[in-house]
């Protein structure tokens, strides 16, 4: 069996979306709009995870501990977008070691992202 899809409720759907598509390579299917109020990404293989809108005046509160992770090949891939997070203005600690070469970072839109190898 295979996970192969997950909805996330977030405040703004155009920066969530363009977020995980500028620093983690997802992409919309071919045929597929985008609205602001819903959209659909995939990976390279195959996931399909679809981003709507909170209901207006609906605050997004996820667990503390919720968060979506993107394994990176190597340390130096962590570092790179650390990095490059760091230079478009997000606020980012740098990577350190914990059960992998990890950091963390709160994505438009109201969750968290973990960036690990």
């Amino acid at each position: 069996m295979i996970l192969n899809h997950l909805n996330l409720t977030v405040t703004d759907v155009p920066a969530a979306a363009n977020f995980l598509e500028t620093y983690f390579g997802l992409r919309r299917g071919e045929g597929t709009r985008a609205s602001k109020s819903f959209t659909v990404l995939f990976d390279d293989n195959g996931m399909v995870l679809t981003l709507m809108k909170a209901a207006h005046g609906q605050e997004v509160r996820y667990p503390s501990t919720f968060h979506i992770g993107f394994a990176q090949e190597s340390e130096e891939r962590v570092n790179e977008i650390n990095r490059r997070l760091k230079d478009d203005g997000f606020e980012v600690d740098p990577p350190q070691r914990s059960h992998a070469w990890t950091f963390y970072v709160h994505a438009p839109g109201g969750f968290m992202v973990e960036v690990m190898s």
